[in-house]
């Protein structure tokens, strides 16, 4: 279970980065390619939600439209949470350069296939295959983040990546309200930004070096994966997944309940809690402990943020529930993939960021679903925003508990079966 979590990660994190420079022109535009790329399962994930009405009245004649419409917006993010683990596989035997420059041409082919398809069932299923190679997209730029930098600097880019993922959620939302004005197909023009990324990945992204592959302990017997010591983390991902989405999915609900139907302010509402995610990343960033430390107090700030909002009579106290909930989800995304990714190893590096992807879209995935069940069952959504906020609080008194059972005198080391 999420506290199971050990409170410090296994010390393979002084495998040496990749001799690249950390600074200067070359290092400027890979952080900025890598930052990019773990922008593209964003845009997959939201660019189309505000043409949805329009895709449904397009195919109002195909049986089963008002569930396969939808279905459009969230496969890639299925897919995505199913095939992350084997992209992480792939990512270590092929190489994350050249995997992540094969799918980064795929996803334009996969995301402007509906400009010419006809069939909604070939919509969907080219969704699904922008899922595919969201799943080896994200896999390679978290990998290469952990490959290129160590210490503090992958600290700071790994909060980068949440810091551009939160932000352009916001964007892309935009963007595709503006470009769907002209029509359902157009906001689908816009998966064309990976033809000018690929060949950049080409110049500016070099193929990072660790230790051998076939690593063998001093008995002679091969080091196998942490599958223990990465669970734990998983699982708490998982969780903290639905955490954090559920201001962005359930906010405009949340507001609609209290009165508020003017799509501006639902619109303002939801730019200013993105806007504290980010300033949450930016503090996490700042931060000189270690994110098993930071774990405890930051779900506590998410679970406040939800007592907030399921009270809030109103909207500016729901909104400012919201940010404090986001501030803590801001922090606790780096927190979580920065303590994945002290766990491994470079052989091990894809394999993992593939699990920890999985466990984060699959949290995604379900998050709504969890929250519908929650509504049926306390009356309203609000109510199921504070079920989740009480449920924050117990995993996070349960790191807690763990952290000071094994920093006290003499006490029993937790044992491996609960990691």
């Amino acid at each position: 279970m999420p506290g199971s979590v050990p409170p410090s990660p296994a010390p393979v994190d002084d495998t040496a980065a990749s001799p690249v420079a950390v600074s200067g022109p070359a290092h400027l535009l890979r952080v900025t390619l890598l930052m990019a790329g773990s922008c593209l399962p964003i845009l997959g994930a939201v660019l189309i939600a505000p043409v949805l009405p329009k895709m449904q009245d397009h195919f109002a004649s195909v049986p089963g439209a008002k569930a396969l419409v939808p279905l459009a917006l969230t496969v890639p993010a299925l897919a995505l949470a199913l095939l992350a683990p084997f992209a992480g596989v792939l990512v270590d035997r092929l190489g994350r350069r050249r995997l992540l420059i094969v799918s980064t041409l795929l996803y334009v082919v996969f995301g402007t296939a509906p400009l010419w398809l006809e069939s909604l069932g070939a919509i969907i299923a080219s969704r699904a295959l922008v899922g595919v190679t969201e799943a080896a997209i994200m896999t390679c730029c978290t990998t290469l983040i952990g490959d290129y930098y160590s210490g503090r600097q992958r600290v700071k880019y790994l909060a980068l990546q949440t810091m551009c993922a939160s932000a352009s959620a916001t964007v892309f939302f935009v963007l595709g309200g503006a470009a769907g004005s002209a029509g359902w197909r157009v906001p689908f023009w816009v998966y064309a930004v990976s033809l000018v990324l690929a060949p950049l990945m080409v110049s500016a992204l070099r193929g990072p070096t660790g230790r051998p592959a076939a690593e063998v302990s001093p008995a002679g017997v091969r080091r196998g994966f942490p599958w223990r010591q990465l669970g734990g983390i998983c699982a708490l991902t998982f969780f903290g997944a639905m955490v954090f989405y559920t201001v962005p999915v359930e906010m405009s609900y949340l507001l609609d309940d209290l009165g508020v139907e003017n799509s501006g302010v639902i619109g303002l509402a939801t730019a200013i809690a993105s806007a504290a995610t980010v300033g949450g990343a930016i503090t996490f960033a700042r931060r000189r402990r270690s994110p098993e430390v930071m774990l405890p107090a930051v779900l506590a700030v998410c679970a406040a943020g939800f007592g907030v909002m399921s009270l809030a009579g109103n909207a500016p106290l729901l909104v400012a529930g919201a940010v404090i909930n986001c501030v803590g989800t801001g922090m606790l995304l780096p927190a979580l993939l920065t303590s994945a990714m002290s766990r491994l190893a470079f052989e091990d590096r894809g394999r993992g960021a593939g699990l920890w992807t999985a466990a984060f879209f699959g949290g995604e995935f379900v998050c709504p679903l969890v929250l519908l069940a929650g509504e049926s069952a306390v009356g309203s959504l609000a109510g199921a925003v504070g079920v989740l906020g009480v449920v924050s609080l117990l995993v996070a008194a349960g790191l807690m508990g763990v952290r000071r059972r094994v920093a006290t005198p003499g006490a029993r080391p937790v044992p491996d079966e609960v990691i």
